[in-house]
């Protein structure tokens, strides 16, 4: 029978840092000069976020950190899970390519371990760095799918063959929020909160067509960029950097409570609570697929 344990991938930040700058977030001469209190502190962040979801009851499996792969620890990005089945991620820069093998690697291990079934490969030369621009909506049994900065519109259609299930193309248009992870997060109720600004107008239809006005949940541009919406969610917890007043009461407003464990080392590189984690367990609906397939 399988285990329907919480499950997250992430990586120790044993070699976590601000090398280099692919988005707007990064800045390394300022990483560099503040690197011994950046480091320490990105250790401390990390264990307490790795404390909080093993608080909420989850499994953490981890991939082996890796030197000269800083954002390794960004598992979010290393595959788009569901149906213990993992399609690999392939990166857009060169400077994170490198992770394409330790995490195969340590997808593999899960495989040997019974933990996943099946992994795959993206076609030809197609780009999409796993959930990090794939972010599963358990209610909608979808995948949004953000393309433009760092994923092709086109790993759509891939997607879709391999889970069977509709997947959502939303064009992400400010650097900012360079992975739908950023902007985009289903919560465990129905809702789905979301960052209008980091969307174009043919995506913000796509999300109104799928999402009810109830259940639409809009992040102000301050807390967009605390990286609010970056947010794990299991159950009623939703864990996160931080947020203002107005959002926490929203989401306490619809039952659900804020688990906020503060990462602003790892902000400095455009990542948070989801972007250090990658759910293992997601199952989807069994012969449910919307109306409307892999929109392009």
């Amino acid at each position: 029978m399988p285990s329907t344990t919480t499950r997250f991938l992430m990586c120790r930040p044993d070699h976590y840092g601000v090398d280099y700058a692919i988005n707007p977030w990064m800045n390394p001469q300022s990483w560099a000069r503040e690197s011994k209190t950046l480091v320490d502190a990105s250790q401390r962040e990390w264990a307490a976020l790795h404390r909080a979801l093993a608080g909420l009851g989850a499994a953490i499996e981890l991939v082996p950190a890796v030197p000269g792969l800083p954002d390794l620890v960004f598992t979010a990005n290393a595959a788009v899970v569901l149906d213990r089945k993992a399609l690999l991620a392939r990166f857009r820069h060169p400077q994170r390519r490198g992770e394409e093998a330790p995490f195969e690697a340590g997808f593999r291990a899960l495989q040997g371990r019974g933990l996943i079934d099946t992994v795959a490969k993206l076609p030809g030369d197609l780009v999409l760095e796993g959930a990090g621009d794939c972010v599963w909506d358990h209610a909608r049994n979808l995948f949004w799918m953000g393309y433009g900065p760092r994923s092709d519109g086109a790993a759509c259609g891939p997607v879709k063959d391999l889970f069977a299930v509709d997947t959502v193309a939303l064009e992400l248009c400010d650097p900012r929020f360079y992975h739908l992870d950023t902007a985009l997060c289903p919560l465990s109720r129905g809702e789905v909160m979301f960052v209008p600004a980091a969307f174009t107008p043919q995506a913000m239809a796509r999300i109104g067509e799928r999402v009810a006005p109830a259940q639409r949940i809009e992040v102000d541009i301050d807390d967009a960029c605390r990286l609010a919406a970056n947010a794990v969610c299991v159950g009623d917890a939703v864990v996160m950097s931080g947020c203002g007043d107005r959002l926490r009461r929203q989401l306490a407003e619809r039952g659900y409570r804020v688990v906020a464990t503060p990462l602003p080392s790892f902000l400095r590189s455009g990542g948070a609570a989801f972007c250090l984690t990658l759910r293992l367990d997601r199952r989807s609906q069994a012969g449910v697929v919307g109306d409307r397939a892999a929109v392009a």
